[in-house]
C-alpha cells in the first residue's frame, strides 16, 4: 500500500466506532496533512479504555521552517513532525487521556553533519537551532474507559 493511500486510510479509518482495542503505527502520523483528523479517527474507532501507541518523529519546541527544510533533506519525516507540546494538545483535544511522549532517540547535529555538509549547508551555523530538537518517540494515550460514544469525553 502506498504511503499516500495509508495516510488517507488513517484520516478516514474504515472501521465502526469503538471497534478496536489498540492503535499502533510506525512513523505515519507525521506524514499526514491533517493530524487532528487522524487523532479524532483514532479516538473514534478505539473502544473505551483502548490504547493509542505509536512511534513517531517529534520535535522538542519550535523549529524554524528553514531549519526544517534543511533537515528534511536528511530525514524526510521531519517536515511534518509535531512539536511535543502540540502533539499532547492535539491528543487531549481529540479526547485522549494519560498522554505520554517517551523519547527513544534524540538526534544531535552530528548525526546529520556529513549529509548536510555534502548538501552545502553550514552545519555549525544551524547547530544551535537543531541540537536536541529532533527525536524518535513512543507516543501513548488512552481513550477514557467511561466513554459511551464518540465526542462524549472530549
Amino acid at each position: 500500500m502506498s504511503a499516500e493511500r495509508l495516510i488517507t486510510q488513517f484520516e478516514h479509518i474504515p472501521l465502526p466506532d469503538s471497534s478496536v482495542d489498540v492503535i499502533i503505527s510506525n512513523c505515519v502520523i507525521n506524514l499526514s496533512a491533517d493530524k487532528d483528523q487522524v487523532l479524532r479517527e483514532a479516538f473514534r474507532v478505539l473502544k473505551p479504555g483502548g490504547r493509542f501507541a505509536v512511534s513517531d518523529v517529534v520535535t522538542k519546541g519550535h523549529v524554524p521552517a528553514e531549519i526544517r527544510q534543511s533537515m528534511l533533506l536528511w530525514v524526510g519525516c521531519i517536515a511534518g513532525a509535531l512539536d511535543d507540546g502540540s502533539y499532547r494538545s492535539k491528543l487531549t483535544t481529540a479526547g485522549f487521556q494519560s498522554v505520554e511522549i517517551e523519547p527513544t532517540r534524540i538526534y544531535d547535529v552530528n548525526d546529520a553533519r556529513a549529509f548536510l555538509s555534502g548538501e552545502g549547508i553550514d552545519v555549525d551555523a544551524i547547530a544551535p537551532e537543531v541540537e536536541g530538537k529532533f527525536m524518535s518517540a513512543f507516543v501513548r494515550a488512552v481513550k477514557p474507559a467511561t466513554c459511551c460514544a464518540p465526542g462524549c469525553c472530549a
